[in-house]
């Protein structure tokens, strides 16, 4: 079965079944497109109707996507700042470290209740929306923290958190529907891997950064000092960004970028039911696994990078710095494997190989650390605290575009909102498990514990995902190859 789309990459015009007359009209410049104007005049024959369908590609697509990244950065930047310090956080606000851990996983916890609503908003309201929306409440949550700088507002700095965690909530679903919204058909999975990106880079910057600039003093007054500096740096950061989005984000541009969202345009809003498109996606049997795979995989990710700082100084007392360089070397690893997988998958479209072998080497990444955390070598525990997130993170924009490609013609955001849901839920429950577990048990024992689900995960795509799910290749923005009949 083709795809029923026509593909159109430097000037060329692939045909398929379904398009019965196509001439190529013009090339032409234009002054915010690419070098060479894609405009094309195919005739579509529809229902028995003719329609003419016009696609461009604009350059200002880069800079929508690279401020996307960009805020996404500062946002994800504020989940991880207070974790990699936790001890000295605890310290200054007279708190345990399960307090502190809360306000990593408040990140998760607020993620759960509100993506719905926040994904049927980014379905009726458009990118714009949404991400003014994020960016305002990202501020307010940085300028909160500002005036939280004393041992006895601690409330307070949770409730500057709590709004920084609900902005998270408008920006986790976006990546893949600004690549479809905004890009061609042959770098959907770049552009999406370029949006993960900016995430990942926050969390890495979130490892390196808080342990240079908040040192672990003991006179209290030069602590708050260090801390607020900190702040105050966010908050600039967050403000500049808020102004630019306001500024410069548009929603989509004046053409669309291929013929699927061209055709997309063309469907009513009435005719699309946001229940409806849950209930066919929670009907979906191999996008329902890869909830599941999806979920334990990331919620490892995120429960290692909470508890990171507790690992390292069991067995590397005052090693704070050396524990933010740890978490930025797995992020920076992930961000490497996150281009990669994604100019892969752009050139490829094997998307369940891909999927397979990156969650494998992601369990056993987790083995080698787990059993080489206590050797008593710092430089060992880079080296595979690199190789695990090379695997661990670099499988999240995969995951993403896998998730589109089971559930298309859904909408993007709602896919990818499914998958961060579950995500977040696992992530909860694997950071409280797994640091209960090194309290009694010990680092080795509390890493084991990941590891098993890591195991599940990988023997689910196996067994499962892989047996029911019929082998095709996509182009992405258009139609699958081959549908899932055996579903």
């Amino acid at each position: 079965m083709s795809s029923g789309k026509s593909s159109l990459v430097d000037g060329e015009i692939n045909d398929n079944e379904n398009v019965s007359d196509l001439e190529k009209n013009k090339m032409m410049s234009a002054g915010d497109s690419e070098e060479v104007r894609l405009e094309n005049n195919i005739q579509l024959n529809r229902n028995g109707d003719d329609t003419t369908k016009t696609i461009k590609l604009y350059k200002r697509r880069w800079f929508i996507v690279l401020l996307f990244g960009s805020y996404s950065l500062c946002n994800s930047f504020q989940w991880i700042q207070y974790g990699i310090i936790n001890n000295i956080f605890m310290r200054f606000y007279g708190v345990e470290s399960f307090t502190i851990d809360w306000m990593s996983m408040i990140y998760m916890l607020t993620y759960i209740p509100f993506i719905f609503p926040v994904t049927w908003l980014l379905d009726k309201k458009g990118l714009r929306i949404i991400a003014l929306v994020a960016t305002a409440m990202n501020c307010a949550g940085t300028w909160i923290k500002v005036t939280s700088v004393r041992p006895d507002l601690f409330a307070v700095t949770m409730l500057g958190q709590f709004c920084c965690s609900l902005a998270q909530v408008f920006i986790l679903g976006m990546p893949s529907k600004i690549a479809s919204v905004w890009f061609g058909s042959e770098e959907v999975s770049t552009a999406c891997s370029i949006g993960v990106f900016g995430n990942q880079l926050g969390i890495a910057i979130g490892f390196l950064v808080p342990p240079i600039l908040v040192p672990n003093v003991e006179d209290m007054d030069q602590l708050a000092y260090h801390i607020s500096i900190m702040f105050y740096i966010t908050a600039g950061v967050a403000t500049l960004l808020f102004l630019l989005v306001v500024i410069v984000f548009q929603e989509r541009p004046e053409l669309p970028p291929t013929q699927a969202q061209a055709t997309a345009r063309c469907i009513p809003p009435e005719q699309y039911s946001y229940t409806a498109s849950i209930l066919r996606l929670l009907r979906n049997k191999p996008f329902l696994l890869l909830i599941l795979t999806y979920g334990l995989n990331v919620g490892c990710f995120y429960a290692v990078g909470t508890l990171l700082n507790r690992m390292i100084i069991e067995h590397y007392p005052g090693e704070e710095l050396n524990a933010g360089r740890i978490g930025l070397t797995i992020v920076i690893a992930g961000m490497v494997g996150s281009l990669i997988c994604g100019i892969w998958l752009d050139r490829t479209k094997t998307y369940k190989q891909t999927t397979l072998a990156v969650y494998l080497m992601s369990f056993v990444g987790m083995l080698v650390y787990a059993f080489t955390l206590s050797l008593g070598h710092l430089w060992v525990v880079f080296l595979t605290a690199g190789a695990l997130g090379f695997f661990m993170t670099g499988y999240l924009p995969l995951g993403f575009e896998f998730g589109v490609e089971l559930t298309y013609p859904e909408c993007e955001g709602t896919s990818s909102g499914l998958l961060n849901c579950s995500a977040q839920v696992f992530g909860i429950i694997f950071t409280i498990c797994q640091g209960k577990i090194i309290d009694n048990y010990g680092t080795l024992a509390g890493n084991i514990f990941l590891c098993v689900f890591l195991f599940i995960g990988s023997l689910t795509l196996c067994k499962k995902l892989f047996m029911h799910l019929p082998y095709y290749t996509s182009d992405f923005n258009g139609n699958n190859s081959q549908a899932c009949a055996d579903i």
